[in-house]
């Protein structure tokens, strides 16, 4: 549930910041070998330009 309205804000905030219609990224990073820095429940909202994979 928490997760769900987590993806729900992130969609929002994509769409505030004018690129939700071009395509984003949502990435939450778990634990220190997944990237995690900040030891609480945080997303990451990537856009606005050519995101490519693999990701880094």
């Amino acid at each position: 549930m928490l997760v769900g309205k987590l993806t729900l804000t992130a969609t929002k905030i994509a769409k505030e910041l004018g690129f939700a219609d071009d395509g984003y990224r949502v990435v939450m990073n778990c634990n220190e070998q997944g990237g995690q820095s900040v030891y609480h429940i945080h997303l990451h909202c990537l856009g606005g330009r050519q995101l490519t994979w693999p990701p880094g």
